[in-house]
Order: structure tokens, then sequence, then C-alpha cells
């Protein structure tokens, strides 16, 4: 097993460089004004929040450790011990340096121009992407020199990505929660009913809004990457250890080669994301636009070309590469799809529709938004027709690794919208002037583009990875059970899938009435504030930012719970209440349902969010026009859609996909 050195040794390094990237970070200004204390707040603020979520996730882990050391083993314990820390380390690295770049990003925008600015914001992010990829490598890598030279081994691995997984359920929530109750609450009042700007030092919610981008979008979509990326790479090591002699023999014939084939990929992805983060310094003179697309695209090129000299040279079928060449290039496409739906003519199309009110602006977000699922379905369809047919069920794992493996810059470019966004709020905050505001304002908008592309790779890639533990669930109960078959027409099964597909309505309708009970305590408190702070309308007076933190926090803590405990209960009960049969056709409900929800919602508020900045361009009369208020109204609600209920349905799959392939060997 010395090949896994190979894995740890890059985990290390990655860790490594993200480390010398935080340290010419620290050595950027940080100004001397007002920008520094905003920036103390918005950084305490994430700090206390997750030490509040981390304190409560312990509880959990410790609550599933215990009940796996007893029914599975020590390994297993150990397996997800691992997972567990590795992901909450990430996403804790990640968020900490987003809020040490945003005043950087700032200050860099005010003195040295666009391009220093958007050096510091995209290498802020690169850390969460460096971190994400090298500690799934390093964590993976340690488990598989130790136990994966047996079945049992393998197994044991599983727990890794329950791990990541239980705390990326509960990061993604509860970071939702709280990033969109601050949001909604502050634009209600402060934009809708008070007509002061977004950003405005005078709304005492500002601070928690510009909190909650960091705990939800950088910590929470850090871990949620991560469990995909974990997910997809562990499954397929189940998949390859499971395999038939005959599968065995068409794919290369060396179990070990197939089952290590994940983590050399990812190996390999992570070099190939490094070159795309020195690409996007090299060209950082050039747009934003420009440098950041160059970087992603120029990775996954390279990652293509590289895979198949590492894919033949360890003496696979070149069938494995054809999986991974279609899983790399239907991520670039759903990336794509979901840019036009949230940047294009459907944007446009709801800005004029605002012309007749909210109500025609609902309308269309939501048609655009239910139509906006077709093309990406039909992708990861033909991703999974393509990889089946090229490498069997052990191709559908792969290609989830191939769309995962670049990672490290995917996941940056992703994490450096959250730092441009603060940038902007600090520098309206601090009244940097209008130049700094012109250059934070065209580097968030670039933001907006790329974390829209971000959370359709994020939909698909779940997707796909779930249903590599799926299809791995499925080959360990039938090596069990020789008897064990999902047929549509066993009542059973169709019972399963009914059941899992109540599960995204349920847990979206839990986390938006969440979001919505948080936003209405966080109006009643900024009203009360805006009507009894003397001299605060007037800026002479300082609004209490603490209060509304603390209120997005316990409503995020408190609401958080139940859709985590939905998530990682529904497998057990129905797996040992109605059988395997019942739980495999519970994951294919689920599955389907989560994926179409995830994209409906996560375009329709991608695409309120933008229109809503496109009338504030001018466009339909601009700010403070009705066009604009019918805009916002749609933006608001869009937000839990996008921010909070869509991004959870991917978590919501992978969690039940993976308790389920851990739980199997109990249901034989």
């Amino acid at each position: 097993m010395t090949s896994a050195y190979i894995p740890v040794a890059l985990g290390a390094f990655g860790l490594i460089v993200a480390f010398f990237v935080y340290q010419w970070i620290k050595k950027s200004p940080v100004g001397n004004g007002p920008e520094k204390d905003i920036a103390d707040e918005i950084h305490l603020g994430a700090m206390v929040f997750m030490a509040s979520e981390y304190k409560r996730l312990a509880i959990f882990c410790v609550i599933c450790i215990v009940a796996l050391y007893a029914s599975l083993g020590e390994g297993t314990a150990i397996a997800f011990t691992l997972g567990a820390l590795c992901s909450g380390t990430a996403g804790y690295i990640g968020m900490y340096t987003a809020t040490k770049a945003n005043v950087r990003t700032a200050v860099a925008a005010k003195n040295k121009g666009a391009a220093e600015a958007l050096n510091i914001a995209f290498f802020g992010g690169s850390i969460m992407g460096l971190t994400v990829a090298s500690m799934g490598l390093l964590g993976i890598g340690v488990l598989y020199g130790f136990m994966g030279n047996t079945l049992h081994g393998i197994e044991s691995i599983e727990g890794f990505a329950m791990g990541g997984s239980s705390v990326a359920l509960f990061s993604r929530v509860g970071g939702g929660i709280f990033t969109k109750s601050a949001d909604v609450g502050a634009d209600l009042v402060g934009k809708v009913e008070a007509g002061i700007p977004e950003d405005d030092p005078r709304n005492p919610a500002v601070i928690a809004d510009n909190v909650g981008d960091n705990v939800g979008d950088v910590a929470g979509m850090g871990s949620d990457i991560f469990e995909s990326y974990c997910g997809a790479m562990i499954a397929s090591m189940a998949l390859a250890a499971s395999m038939s002699m005959a599968s065995l023999d068409v794919l290369g014939g060396n179990r070990s080669v197939l089952q290590f084939m994940p983590l050399a990929l990812a190996s390999t992805g992570l070099i190939c994301s490094l070159l795309g983060i020195l690409s996007v310094k090299l060209f950082s003179n050039k747009s934003a636009d420009v440098a950041l697309r160059f970087g992603t695209i120029g990775s996954a090129v390279i990652f293509i070309g590289a895979a198949y000299f590492v894919i033949t040279s360890m003496g696979a079928s070149v069938g494995v590469w054809y999986a991974v060449l279609v899983g790399a290039i239907g991520g670039i496409i759903v990336g794509l799809v979901t840019e036009y739906y949230t940047g294009g003519a459907p944007v446009r199309k709801i800005a004029k529709d605002g012309e007749t009110g909210p109500a025609t602006v609902m309308i269309s977000g939501l048609a655009i938004g239910m139509q906006s699922v077709a093309i990406p379905v039909l992708t990861i369809a033909a991703i999974i027709f393509f990889a089946n047919l090229s490498a069997g069920l052990y191709g559908v794992g792969m290609a989830a690794v191939g769309m995962l493996a670049t990672v490290g810059i995917t996941m940056a470019i992703d994490a450096y919208g959250p730092v441009a966004d603060n940038a902007g709020g600090i520098a309206e905050m601090a009244e940097m002037g209008p130049e700094t505001r012109e250059i934070t304002d065209s580097l968030d908008e670039v933001g907006n583009s790329t974390a829209a592309i971000g959370k359709g790779f994020a939909i698909s890639a779940a997707a796909l990875a779930a249903l590599a533990l799926i299809s791995a669930y499925i080959v360990k109960v039938s090596n069990g059970d020789p008897d064990f078959v999902l047929a549509i027409n066993d009542p059973i099964v169709l019972v399963g899938m009914f059941i899992g597909g109540i599960f995204p309505f349920l847990v979206s309708s839990i986390t938006m009435t969440a979001v919505g009970d948080a936003a209405f305590e966080m109006i009643i408190e900024v009203r009360r504030q805006f009507k009894e702070i003397p001299g605060l309308m007037e800026g002479k007076a300082k609004p209490d930012t603490a209060r509304c933190v603390d209120i997005a926090t316990r409503a995020a803590l408190r609401k958080m719970i139940l859709p985590g405990s939905l998530a990682v209960l529904a497998p057990v009960v129905i797996g040992f209440g109605l059988g395997p049969k019942a739980l495999g056709g519970m994951l294919g409900g689920a599955l389907i349902c989560c994926v179409m929800m995830a994209l409906m919602m996560a375009n329709a508020g991608g695409a309120w969010d933008n229109a809503k900045k496109y009338v504030e361009k001018g466009n339909y009369g601009g700010k403070g026009s009705d066009v604009h208020k019918a805009a916002v109204v749609g933006d608001t609600v869009g937000d839990p859609l996008k921010d909070t209920s869509g991004p959870a349905m991917n978590i919501l799959i992978n969690v039940m996909a993976i308790v389920s392939l851990v739980i199997a060997p109990l249901l034989i």
C-alpha cells in the first residue's frame, strides 16, 4: 500500500501551499480607518457562530461514534471521526481566511486598483479550495494506507464519508439559515421600508448579513463540496472492492489498481487546480471574468489530458478514462447552463416583468427556475448513460470523481464570491469612496456569476456522488443476499420511492420556515432600533449589530437540528423497519426529487437576485423605482431558495446514501 503515500504527501503539500498563501494575504494592508473595526466585527461574529455550531456538532458526532463502534467496529468509528474532523477543519480554515481577506480586498481596491483586489479576493477563496481538496486526500489516503488492503477495510473507510457528510449537513443548513435570516431582515426593513441602500451602516442587520456570507457560502459550501468529493472517491473504491471478476477483467483486471484509482485521479486534480490558481494570478491584469474562467476551464482541460496518462499508465481500461471525460465535460456544461439562466436573457425578462409588479416577477422567476431543470438533468442522464456504457457502475463513480477532481480551483472561485461581496459591504459601510465601491461592485458581480455556477456544479456533483453511493449500496446488499433485486414493480420498492420523495419537500419546508421565522424576529429588531435609538437614521448613532448577530445565531443553531436528524435517521428507520429493498427505493425517490428541486430553487433564486442587480444598474428606473421594489421582493423570496433550501438538497441525498451504505451489512 505504499502508493497511498502519494495522496497523503500531496494533501500535506496542498495544506502547506494554503498556509503560504494565507501568510501572503496577511501582509496586505488592513487599513487604519473604520474598515478595520467593521471587518473585526464580521470576523468575531463568524467565529462565535462557528464555535457554537461545532459544540453542538461535537455532541451529535460523539453519539454517532458510539453507535458505529457498537454496531460496526472500531475501524468505521475511527474513519467517521477522521471524516468529521477533516470536514470541520476545512470549513473553519476557509471561513477564518475569508474573514481576513475581505477587508484587505477593499483596501487593495482603494489603494492599488482592481487587479490587486482580484488577487487578494481570489487567493482568499483559494485557501478554501486547497484545504477542501487537501484534507480529503490526506484523510482518505491515511485510511487507505492502513485499511485499504481488504474488503472489510474499504467498508470501514466508508465511515469517513459519513463523518464528512454529517458535518456538511449541519454546517450548510445552519449557515444557510443564519445568512438568509439576516439578509431578508436587512433587505425588507432597510431597502424596502426605510429606503436606504444595501450595506448601509445605519442598518443593524448588515453586519449579520456579512457574517452569514462567510458561515453559509464559505464554510457551509466548503463542507458541502467536501462531502461530495470524498463520497465520490469512497463510493468508487467500494464498487471496485465488490465488483465481480468478469467486470474486473473488462476494466483492467487489477482490483487494487481500480481501488486506488480515485485517489490517484484526485491527486492529479489537485496539481491541476494549483496550475489553475496560478493562471488566475497571471491573468489578473485582464478582466476578473476572463481570469477566473481561464483558470477553471484550463484546469479541467489539463486534468482530462493528465487523467488519460494516469489511467493508462496504471494498466486500467481506457473505458475508465471515457467515464472520467464525460464527468468532467458534463460538469462544465451544467455550470454554463446555470450561468445562462442566472445571468443571461432570463434575468432581463424577470426585470422587465417587474414593470407590472411583484406578482409577475414571482411568476416569471418560478417559470425560469422550472425550465432551467431540463438541460442539467438531461446532462446528468447522459453522463450516467455513457459512463455506465464505458465502465459499468464503476464508471458512474469515476464520472463523479472526474467532475470533482479539480475541486481546488472550483471551490476557490466559489469562495471568491463571498470575499468580494464582503469587501463591497465594508467599502460601503466605511465610506471608502465611489471609486472603491465601483471596483468591489465589479468583483462582486463576477462573484455572483461564479456562485451561481458553483451551485449548479455542486448539485450535479452531489447527484453523481449520491448515485455512486447508492450503486455501492446495491452491490453490497446483493453480495450478501443473491436474491436482492430493486424492481420497480415490487410494491415494497415503490413504497420506498414514494417515501423518499417526501424528504426533499419536507426538508425544504422546514428550512424555509426556519428562515422566515428568524427573519421575522430580525425584522422586529431592526424596526425597533430604527425607532428607539436616537439619531440612528441620521447617522449620528451606531446600531446594536451584536443583537442581530445573536438573533441569527440562535435561530440557526435551533432550527438546524430537525432537518439534520431527519437525514441521518430516515435510512435507519426505513432500512430496519421495511428492509433493504424499501431503503433502496427510498434512495432512488429522494435522489430524483432532490436533484430537480435543488436545480429549480438555485436557478430561480439566482435569477431573481441578478434581476434585482440589473435594475439597480439603472435599468427600468433603477434604485428606488417601483420595478426595483418588485425585484427586491423576488430576490427576498429567492434568497432562502438558493442559499438555504436548495443547497440542503445536495447534502440530504448524500447523507442518506452514505448512511445507507454504512449500515448495509446490518440489514442483510
